[in-house]
Order: structure tokens, then C-alpha cells, then sequence
């Protein structure tokens, strides 16, 4: 469980190999550690119980211990999923929704503190027409530099501010008022590393004032630009982010493809009419992303998250050498797969850590290696 209050999370990410209607993800959810398990008596995270997100999604086949077999609808675009009565809801902290096209960061504030099993209105379901009457803000309040009329900050190609066609790295910082662990969270920022050179969101113009960081004012202002509904700070706002990290949040990666809107909201203009202030998304075409399509024509895609870490703010960027480049610097290999170059012998106890038996590591800490999705 993460708790990032007055911490950062930094990883390497390379979105080279995503395309229009793809979204490699990385994100944290305010779901129970243990998936419910102790709650509700059923098999728990383990067996991928338990998942939630401000979405409510309808399609996870068993909810607090019950299987969401009522009212279960199969989907007509995916053999694989269908909605029932009820779905899951909880704060999400979307730190990284990226294509080579397009990225955001978001933040999901719910009204709920913990994970809830969701029925009727609760769920704010679309096909209801009660999206913004659920226990959460499904839009979310995002930076996102084409929405805010930056066009040439992500991107595939040198001419972009981040060239997304190389991979970049990623430093999220949750920010206290008075930088302390016991302050309050008074913003979520996020800046960039490529090349060797720190790159930072420009002060965005918003409703007369600047931002560029996320925190209740900006999304304050983003509402009154965007006039979209977005409901986050009805939904507790920061606040409710600051809750959930408190009491920890598990990590989520994942690759995916949008069967209910193609992507469009993330890399193509949405609503598609383009009327709206922020609707310019992406460059994608609006009839790109179907999903049918996406997967016959790019089935290998891929996006890959490594050199993940988390810390003190200030203590992930400091050039911390990748465990997968151990031997490369003369170092024996991370043998126990903990975090350590030259780890061995009795791996069991806090990795070589824990007594006589248990021999300290012949080298020095290292971030832990790729994930490809």
C-alpha cells in the first residue's frame, strides 16, 4: 500500500508503441489491501478480488463477495465483459494515461472513503443519464496540456516539447502545505525528465489566474472554463485524495482499449462536435480507436513502465542505477529480486536484512526493472 502524502512516485515510461484508441495507464486506486477478503469472506486480491475506481465499472464479475450476476448484461463489443447490477467505486489518482499521441494526469475524488459496492444512482451510470449523480466525479480534474491549448508538449518527434516516440521519466510529487507528513495536501504536481534536461508544465491561463499544478483553486477554475459538469470538488476534492493516501492506495498498470468511447476523450477532440472548451485532445482522427480495429491492426502493442520508485520528495531522481544494470557497473546481480545489487543467500527476511543466516547485499540499492503491458 502506498502512502503518498509529502512523497513522490518517479518511474520511466516508453509510449512508443501506443498508438490512437490505446492507453497505457499507470494509477493508483483507494481499494482494501487485501481485497476485501477480511470484509466480506471471499478470496480476496490475491485471486484479483476487490478492484475499484471512480468509473463504479459494472463489469468486474464478483463485488463484495457476491457474484454481480443480476441484471448481467453481456457486452456487444467484447466477448470477455458485460455490466450487471452493481459496481465498485473509489478514489482514483490517475497519474499516467498516455498514448504517443496524448497524456493526462487526474485526479478522481469520490464522496465514499473506502471501497463501495454501488446500485441505481449511486453508480452515476451514463446509459442512465445520472453521470454526475453518483458517489463520484467520473471526469476527474486533469492537467492535460492539449486541453489547456499547449500543443506541441507531447508528442512523437523532436519538435514536441516531450518526445514521446523516447522514453521519458515521470516524477509526481504530493505536495503539503507546509512540507511536512503531517501537513495537508495542498497539490499534486508533475514534471519530466528526458535527455537529461527537467522539464515542467508552463503556468497554464486559466479563469484570469495561473496554474500548474493541480490543487482545489485550479480545478476551480478548469470548471468554470470547461463548463463540462465535472464534479470533483462537490466529491470531497483534494481532500478525498488526501484521505485515500493516508491511508494507502494500491498501484495499478495497465493497457487498454475504450469500447465505450474509442479513446477519443484522451487523444482525439471530445465531445466531438469540438464546441466545448477543452474538447481538443489529441490529433487523432474522431473515428479512430475501435477497439474491433485496434486490436486486428496493432495486437502487438506495447507500452513499458521501469525504474520505479517512490520516496521523500527530492530522493527518486538522484540517478539511482537500474536493477537490471547491476552487473553492467560491476555489481553482482539483485539475485533476491528486492531491490539490492549483490543480493543472495536467505532472501526470505526482509531481503538479506534479517540475521546471521540472512547475508546483507554486496551492493548498493537499485530501482527495480521493467514492467511491459
Amino acid at each position: 500500500m502506498f502512502k503518498l502524502k509529502n512523497r513522490e512516485f518517479t518511474y520511466t515510461v516508453d509510449d512508443s508503441g501506443l498508438g490512437c484508441g490505446l492507453n497505457g495507464a499507470l494509477y493508483f486506486v483507494a481499494m482494501d489491501e487485501d481485497g476485501g477478503k477480511t470484509k466480506h469472506g471471499h478470496a480476496g486480491a490475491k485471486y484479483g478480488l476487490g478492484y475499484c475506481d471512480a468509473q463504479c465499472p459494472h463489469d468486474l464479475k464478483w463485488i463484495n463477495g457476491e457474484a454481480n450476476i443480476i441484471d448481467w448484461v453481456p457486452s456487444e463489443t467484447d466477448a470477455n465483459a458485460g455490466t450487471g447490477n452493481y459496481g465498485s467505486c473509489c478514489t482514483e489518482i490517475d497519474i499516467w494515461e498516455a498514448n504517443s499521441i496524448s497524456t493526462a494526469f487526474t485526479m478522481h475524488s469520490c464522496a465514499v472513503d473506502e471501497q463501495t459496492r454501488c446500485e441505481g444512482v449511486d453508480c452515476g451510470d451514463n446509459a442512465a443519464d445520472e453521470r454526475f449523480q453518483g458517489v463520484c466525479d467520473k471526469n476527474g480534474c486533469d492537467i492535460q496540456s492539449r486541453r489547456l491549448g499547449l500543443e506541441n508538449f507531447f508528442g512523437p518527434g523532436s519538435s514536441f516539447t516531450i518526445d514521446s516516440s523516447k522514453p521519458v521519466t515521470v516524477v509526481t510529487q504530493f505536495v503539503t502545505a507546509d512540507g511536512t507528513d503531517s501537513g495537508k495536501l495542498s497539490g499534486v504536481r508533475q514534471f519530466y525528465v528526458q535527455n537529461g534536461k527537467t522539464i515542467e508544465h508552463p503556468e497554464y491561463m486559466l479563469n484570469g489566474r495561473k496554474h500548474n499544478t493541480i490543487n482545489d483553486d485550479f480545478c476551480a477554475d478548469w470548471v468554470a472554463e470547461t463548463m463540462d459538469g465535472t464534479n470533483y470538488l462537490e466529491k470531497g476534492g483534494l481532500a478525498a485524495v488526501e484521505t485515500a493516501i493516508e491511508k494507502g492506495v494500491v498501484l495499478v498498470i495497465s493497457l487498454w482499449d475504450d469500447h465505450e468511447a474509442n479513446m477519443l476523450w484522451l487523444d482525439s477532440t471530445y465531445p466531438i462536435d469540438g464546441k466545448q472548451a477543452g474538447s481538443s485532445r489529441g490529433t487523432c482522427s474522431t473515428d479512430s480507436g475501435v477497439p474491433a480495429d485496434v486490436e486486428k491492426d496493432v495486437p502487438d502493442s506495447k507500452v513499458i513502465f521501469s525504474d520505479i520508485k517512490w520516496g521523500a520528495i527530492g530522493s527518486t531522481t538522484g540517478g539511482q542505477l537500474s536493477c537490471a544494470q547491476c552487473t553492467a557497473h560491476g555489481y553482482q546481480a539483485d539475485g533476491c529480486g528486492c531491490g539490492y545489487c549483490g543480493s543472495y543467500g536467505g532472501c526470505g527476511w526482509t531481503c538479506g536484512h534479517g540475521g546471521p543466516n540472512d547475508p546483507a547485499p554486496r551492493g548498493p540499492r537499485c530501482s527495480m526493472g521493467a514492467i511491459e503491458v
